[in-house]
């Protein structure tokens, strides 16, 4: 099985690669070496290499740079997952795309759906939505969205490596407690796509009733916290693993007291039961997936 991934640079390339399986002929592309948003290199190096599947992390993630360069989030996370599809649709590949919780705006205050009302309340959630539409409209059921919320790993800058330093660094802190979600660990998000990929080849057996529609899946750990919950659980584990030396005070706050240029969904967790039962893989619950990305920050 031939598989293309972009984005290899970021936090989930970054885990694709170090548990890519062996019986994978994989292609790992950074910025560098494919431009997404470029739909001539897209074109070329999909029609050299032939991929039986392309999966696609690329992201613009600034969500609160995108307000303000709105032209580079569209470029990214809308031009260039339709470059993809194109691509796609004309070699005969699958596309996994990975998408985000800020598709939706925050208001239901029960686990969103696959199928459930998209409303995004930031730039950075209509760009990912417009890539979204633009793989489904195109590939149709060829194509499947994995949506996933609040990633992290051991690679790059994510939350848990902020409150590290923080904690370090600052005497006491203010976390939001009124935005709920769920902390995604991007090895365990890696595990379900590596399992997930096998089956695409194989288009058939992954097909919906309607074919004219990508296939939408929901992808996180386990439970549901807000950040300061979050905050106060990586304290916790960075005392526990010497990354930290003292406790400091964390307190919670409440969102309109740390505005920020983005507004975010004040709810956003998703419902991966159906992921879940098509891979037949539980998963693990936030908290344990959080102590084993601390526990691997210490070797």
């Amino acid at each position: 099985m031939k598989v293309l991934i972009t984005g290899k640079n970021g936090q989930l390339g970054s885990e694709l690669q170090a548990i890519c399986p062996d019986n994978v002929e994989a292609l790992f592309t950074g910025s560098s070496e494919l431009d997404i948003s470029d739909s001539g290199a897209v074109e070329a190096l999909l029609t050299e290499f032939k991929p039986d599947v392309v999966i696609n992390p690329a992201a613009y993630t600034a969500v609160d740079n995108a307000e303000t360069d709105q032209q580079t989030a569209f470029k990214v996370n809308a031009q260039g997952p339709k470059n993809l599809a194109l691509a796609c649709k004309k070699i005969g590949a699958n596309l996994i795309h990975i998408s985000t919780d800020f598709v939706f705006d925050g208001s239901q205050n029960t686990p969103y759906q696959p199928d459930s009302k998209t409303n995004p309340v930031s730039v950075y959630g209509a760009s990912k939505l417009e890539g979204e539409k633009a793989v489904s409209e195109i590939l149709g059921a060829n194509a499947t969205i994995i949506r996933t919320a609040w990633v992290y790993s051991r690679f790059g800058n994510n939350f848990v490596k902020t409150m590290i330093r923080l904690m370090q660094e600052k005497p006491q802190l203010g976390i939001v407690s009124d935005q709920i979600g769920t902390p995604t660990s991007a090895e365990n998000l890696a595990k379900a796509i590596w399992a997930l990929t096998p089956q695409l080849v194989n288009i058939e057996s992954s097909k919906t009733n309607d074919e004219s529609k990508a296939i939408i899946f929901h992808w996180s750990d386990l439970g549901t916290c807000s950040w300061y919950d979050f905050a106060v659980s990586i304290q916790e584990l960075g005392l526990k693993y010497g990354l930290l030396e003292q406790e400091i005070p964390v307190a919670p706050i409440m969102a309109s007291q740390y505005p920020t240029p983005a507004k975010r969904p004040s709810y956003s967790v998703l419902d991966t039961s159906a992921l879940r039962e098509q891979l037949d893989f539980s998963g693990i619950h936030w908290r344990k997936a959080l102590d084993n990305v601390i526990a691997s920050l210490t070797k």
